[in-house]
């Protein structure tokens, strides 16, 4: 049995969507778990020197239960927060067995792992209840996207459907999962942003919405004592200007120039938006370092030779 290293870091690492399904894919469960030996190979190196927690996306495949829904009206509707429950199980199951297999490739045959499914506190006076927000689904056409019988957003690429998305409050499970890595198990948690739910008293009673996965990710992230977040996503960082003549990646970023740059509009809520602020409140609540970085350079991003830093030191470039 390995032996338990509990001096060594927390290192949280948030898959995005693209981690599963990859652009001009159709989404197979064989593509997903090709997609998936990329960042599970990172991760299963970087297992020998970090305690590990391992968070994802779930847009595309929440909004593929959806769509299923729709064609099939007469078998009737789940809610949101189920459908959510749903997409843990699966994704967790294709990460943990991918990583599995990664590790047994490394000659790594006792690591411990679990999928853990996880419930998310919201508030339930939380006005985003009243505004749709959070893309899912696939990527729309402006045609596609005209007479739908549900809230869309213009996102960059094209257009979304989008729902109701509130902020995290805490994490049900903050102790159990702190208690599984002292243990040295990595875990898999918080899949799609968590079950969303809302205290009733001493009980918990799920809500009929969506939470973002990077602000999940950066709640617990503080619950949990993590030192080191890292968003993989499908850019190499963080741009100024994105998708214009004048854009510009940044390798750095201050607390300050995130938060300027956001009021600034530079960071959509549909995109980048939440990124910046869960990298922005972790480090203001005392994580060392976020980093937002593709997929393919994990490992890099938390030597510190890829991706966009976002540290709490005023040192990051002015926009041209």
């Amino acid at each position: 049995m390995r032996s338990q290293n509990l001096t060594k870091p927390i290192l949280l690492v948030a898959l995005g969507g693209n981690a599963l399904i990859r652009k001009g894919q159709t989404g197979t469960i064989g593509e997903q778990l090709e997609n998936l030996r990329v960042p599970m190979r990172q991760i299963a190196r970087l297992s020998k020197a970090y305690h590990i927690i391992i968070t994802h996306g779930n847009g595309p495949q929440v909004g593929d239960l959806l769509l299923k829904e729709e064609r099939c009206a007469g078998a009737g509707r789940l809610p949101l927060e189920i459908l959510v429950a749903q997409t843990q199980g699966q994704i967790g199951y294709m990460i943990e067995s991918t990583l599995d297999s990664e590790l047994m490739g490394l000659g790594i045959s006792d690591q411990k792992i679990v999928s853990l499914i996880s419930y998310v506190v919201v508030d339930e006076k939380d006005p985003a209840f009243l505004n749709p927000s959070k893309p899912i689904g696939p990527v729309l056409t402006e045609k596609e996207a005209q007479g739908l019988p549900y809230p869309v957003r213009k996102i960059h690429g094209g257009f979304r459907r989008v729902v109701v998305s509130p902020r995290p409050k805490t994490i049900v499970e903050k102790a159990e999962i702190r208690a599984l890595i002292e243990m040295d198990f990595i875990v898999i948690c918080c899949g799609g942003g968590g079950i969303p739910v809302i205290r009733e008293g001493r009980s918990f009673c799920g809500v009929n919405a969506v939470i973002d996965k990077d602000l999940a990710s950066a709640r617990l992230a503080r619950e949990v004592g993590v030192e080191i977040f890292v968003m993989a996503t499908d850019v190499p960082g963080v741009a100024l200007n994105y998708g214009k003549p004048s854009e510009r990646f940044l390798p750095e970023l201050s607390l300050d120039q995130a938060e300027q740059f956001l009021a600034q509009g530079q960071f959509p809520q549909g995109s980048m938006g939440p990124k910046i602020e869960a990298a922005v409140e972790f480090i203001r609540f005392g994580g060392k370092r976020a980093v937002i970085a593709s997929l393919d350079r994990i490992e890099a991003a938390v030597l510190g030779s890829a991706g966009t830093r976002i540290t709490g030191r005023a040192e990051a470039p002015a926009p041209r």
